[in-house]
């Protein structure tokens, strides 16, 4: 049989399946209808492991691929269900909300709170999040939070992750605990240098101040060095202006360049980092949940039951609906053994179609779920 015949019976086979697939999906809207008007949960597994069961019998040597087949039909055909169940969520209400508090235009001004002093990278977000800002110093994460609650900053600016030690678990607690909304995000490349007080050598230095997170991105040059304590502090550019105030010439900071000229330093060594791709993502956040134009963004923070194939189940649901997962990290739940929760981002919008259905469906089968915002990246 020539490859031409092949293809049009091909074409042929794909016509019915076009056909059966809108009658199954057609089937499942009536499903989903007496689901919602008798008040029953959509996912019925029991019903889709017996489906799939005799399926992966009856298909053979082929019972794989006939798995996976049915499998993402019964994901497709319980993404329209969702879209049918009127029951009222969190997520949705917290949705409305948003769209009806956002606007055309992101702001250009307002009190926005930032760990740390001047030259600090989050001061440097700030600009670039909120130009004409007024930026408010406060010297923990939890006093940025505290400043946004409390209504004395509109906004605040938050480190969530770097490319080379990865997400900031305290940054992710804090907006788990206080409900906060994000509503715009940016990244910065960080560059590291050793700066210390004029006339200083690196051979006399004795001392090292910064943040853990820097002192972390700077692990192989910190471990060529012999007899030197490093010591956290609150941020780099806290320990740059705290070397310029001792002026002792064995105390050096791991800041950054611009912090040399503002704190009255020299740089030492200008190329400490691990690595030259070492970015540090930042958020903008509010207390009431706003929805900007031109929102691309969705960040969530979720935890799935503890048994085979949950996480798939979830996966499954972004897959259907074609959203590119551009985040996926778990961390271990404190003070429970082999439990996660995960940190999710999506490229997607709450105004595009099955989104928010989607979103709505994993509030009600995740045991927690956070949905921190829709927001555009800088």
């Amino acid at each position: 049989m020539e490859l031409s015949e092949i293809r049009a019976k091909i074409d042929a086979v794909d016509d019915q399946l076009l056909q059966l697939f809108l009658e199954r999906m057609s089937l499942a809207d009536e499903v989903g209808a007496y689901k919602n008007e008798h008040h029953l949960p959509i996912l019925n597994k029991e019903r889709e492991r017996a489906v799939l069961a005799k399926v992966t019998e009856k298909a053979g040597d082929r019972e794989r691929y006939a798995y996976h087949l049915f499998s993402t039909l019964f994901e497709l055909a319980r993404s329209r269900q969702a879209e049918l169940i009127s029951a009222p969520t969190k997520v949705a209400a917290q949705v409305k909300a948003s769209l009806e508090a956002g606007g055309a235009v992101f702001p250009q001004t307002g009190l926005i709170a930032c760990q740390g002093v001047e030259g600090a990278n989050s001061q440097v977000a700030c600009d670039r999040l909120l130009p004409r800002g007024n930026i408010v110093y406060v010297k923990t994460f939890d006093a940025v939070v505290a400043a946004v609650e409390s209504g004395l900053c509109k906004f605040g600016v938050l480190p969530v992750e770097n490319s080379s030690n990865g997400s900031v678990r305290a940054v992710y607690d804090l907006l788990q605990d206080h409900k906060l909304s994000v509503v715009r995000s940016t990244r910065l490349c960080i560059r590291h240098e050793l700066l210390a007080v004029p006339g200083a050598k690196l051979e006399g230095i004795t001392e090292i101040y910064s943040h853990e997170q820097a002192i972390g991105q700077c692990s192989k040059f910190l471990g060529s060095l012999n007899s030197v304590r490093v010591v956290p502090c609150a941020n780099t550019a806290v320990a740059a202006k705290m070397v310029a105030e001792r002026r002792d010439p064995h105390v050096a900071a791991i800041s950054s360049h611009p912090c040399a000229a503002l704190y009255g330093l020299e740089s030492i060594r200008d190329d400490i980092q691990d690595s030259d791709n070492n970015y540090t993502r930042f958020f903008c956040i509010t207390k009431e949940p706003i929805i900007y134009a031109g929102a691309s963004r969705i960040s969530l923070i979720i935890a799935c039951d503890n048994k085979p194939g949950a996480l798939y189940d979830i996966l499954s649901k972004l897959a259907a609906l074609g959203i590119n997962m551009t985040k996926l990290e778990s961390c271990p739940v404190t003070g429970r053994n082999f439990e996660f929760i995960f940190f999710l981002e999506l490229e997607a919008s709450v105004l595009e179609p099955g989104v928010l259905s989607m979103l709505e469906e994993l509030e009600r089968s995740c045991q927690n779920f956070t949905f921190l915002g829709n927001y555009a990246e800088i």
